[in-house]
């Protein structure tokens, strides 16, 4: 299994399952498809979210210095009330567990693939953090950039940041194949797509020092369930609800990452694992979070370096900490 989950992850890293895999018939058909999806979503409310940047927490103390990364996801692209967007109620979050002040930066873009992290971390160092959060992924499916480009630029920009002494927590691709005005067969070679890259990621991410927690399709269920109440106005943007469920199934990691909450057990058939193989795990399990281990002490195995995959759940971490 191990040997079978590398080569997926291997296959998505090295540019595989994209569109050179697809014959010309199908092909047009795609692009033809993603046109008429394009018009369904329309223009997006604003080109970006709200202003965010500022001081969150009225505690005392140094604050803690967090920088958010990323696309459109990152923003909060769709909400008006910037208290609504995923860094604000990061920063709100952080800042209760840690009982002190978060000052945030937000450096993300509505729009930016992995090629335009390079910027964004040059904002992000400006202010030196200790904490930077990453979303991308979305972008980099939509404008067909091979997953081998995307990876590189997200490995550089973590490795810059971790260089820099932050720690990094990003939020792999999420599953496309969720947004209604997608039809098929568009919807599942977007999923497929998507969840090729998450895998491709998170053994990226790793490798470079951060941790990673799958997106997947962790608004899946209730997208389809409740579409009116998890998606925006476009049909593709999370809604108020959406960009909430999605930044609190990262802020137990972000607070694990910066010794806040302890590291949790892993739970039935949660453990150690080769990365490739956690790599793909995850890419099929919403809310799980990747990060490198040792085992007897050593990083690396037969099958490449280590990993604990786990879900936390932000209940039980409340009640831990």
């Amino acid at each position: 299994m191990a040997r079978a989950a590398r080569r997926i992850a291997t296959a998505a890293a090295l540019g595989g399952g994209g569109l050179t895999a697809l014959g010309a018939t199908a092909y047009g058909l795609l692009i033809a498809e993603g046109l008429l999806a394009r018009k369904a979503i329309g223009q997006p409310h604003g080109l970006d979210g709200p202003p965010s940047d500022g001081v969150y927490g009225e505690f005392p103390g140094e604050p803690i210095k967090m920088a958010m990364l990323g696309d459109s996801t990152s923003v909060g692209l769709g909400v008006t009330d910037p208290a609504k967007t995923p860094a604000v109620l990061l920063a709100n979050g952080l800042a209760a567990v840690a009982e002190r002040p978060v000052r945030l930066v937000v450096a993300g873009k509505s729009g930016a693939p992995s090629a335009e992290l390079a910027g964004q971390v040059d904002v992000a160092l400006a202010m030196e953090p200790d904490v930077a959060v990453i979303f991308v992924g979305a972008n980099d499916i939509i404008t067909q950039t091979p997953p081998a480009i995307a990876v590189r630029h997200l490995t550089k920009a973590v490795r810059r940041l971790r260089d820099a002494g932050a720690e990094v927590i990003v939020g792999t691709c999420p599953d496309l194949g969720t947004v209604r005005p997608i039809a098929q067969p568009l919807r599942w070679v977007t999923r497929r797509w998507s969840r090729q890259l998450a895998a491709a990621q998170t053994v990226a991410v790793v490798d470079a020092g951060g941790r990673t927690v799958a997106f997947a399709d962790v608004l899946g269920p209730e997208f389809d369930t409740n579409p009116t109440e998890m998606f925006g106005p476009d049909r593709f943007h999370p809604s108020d609800r959406g960009y909430a469920q999605a930044a609190y199934a990262v802020l137990p990691s972000v607070c694990a990452a910066l010794g806040l909450w302890p590291e949790p057990r892993p739970a039935r058939g949660e453990a150690l694992q080769p990365i490739y193989l956690a790599a793909a795990t995850a890419a099929e399990e919403p809310g799980t979070e990747v990060t490198a281990t040792r085992v007897d002490g050593r990083a690396t195995g037969l099958h490449g370096k280590w990993a604990t995959l786990f879900r936390r759940r932000l209940g039980e971490a409340v009640n831990d900490a």
